[in-house]
């Protein structure tokens, strides 16, 4: 299995999670507790994760994140930036 290296990027989106979910006022364990509820079972190690580049990210988890969030996926792609 290959090792990642500090400098690679698995997701681009990790930061603006993570810029989400604390405008959400949430923590890592609950934003996983929510997604929890949607039958997305992502803990909050892989939440960390995500956040910090170190995890790729699927397109359900991205889904239902934006979802618990009440953001656009628009946003998370930072699309509405242009």
């Amino acid at each position: 299995m290959k090792r990642i290296r500090d400098s690679e990027q698995l997701n681009i989106i990790g930061g603006r999670i993570r810029r989400a979910r604390i405008a959400a006022d949430l923590s890592q364990k609950q934003l996983s507790e929510k997604l929890e509820l949607m039958a997305v079972y992502t803990c909050r190690g892989s939440i960390s994760r995500i956040e910090n580049g170190r995890r790729a990210i699927t397109d359900i988890e991205i889904d239902a994140i934006s979802k618990v969030l009440q953001v656009s996926l628009d946003s998370l792609f930072g699309r509405d930036e242009m």
